[in-house]
């Protein structure tokens, strides 16, 4: 369904017309998929993180960073996110947890 989606244009006519760039939308619509899964639980570890900070529960907060590093890791290895923003948001979930109470 996805790929089809990117495939079709307004007219609902196949945009690209050389055999290579059909074969390069279908590839991208599948990297996309994946690029969204690995940031959508990136995602979900960190909101769990920062859950576990606001209800000041230590030993959560800190398994969950764990869950949560290893997957901004993983969304960074893949090119999802850059280096930067890995190292940030690492660096900031450390300090809340870190910081607590």
């Amino acid at each position: 369904k996805f790929v089809k989606i990117i495939m079709m244009s307004i007219g609902g006519e196949i945009m690209p017309n050389m055999k290579n760039a059909k074969k390069r939308v279908k590839v991208i619509a599948k990297q996309s998929v994946t690029n969204n899964d690995y940031e959508a639980s990136m995602k979900s570890a960190i909101k769990k993180v920062e859950r576990s900070v606001a209800e000041k529960n230590k030993e959560e907060a800190k398994a969950n960073l764990g869950v949560a590093i290893k997957r901004i890791d993983k969304a960074t290895k893949t090119n999802v996110i850059s280096k930067n923003t890995c190292a940030r948001q690492k660096s900031r979930l450390t300090k809340k947890v870190n910081n607590m109470e």
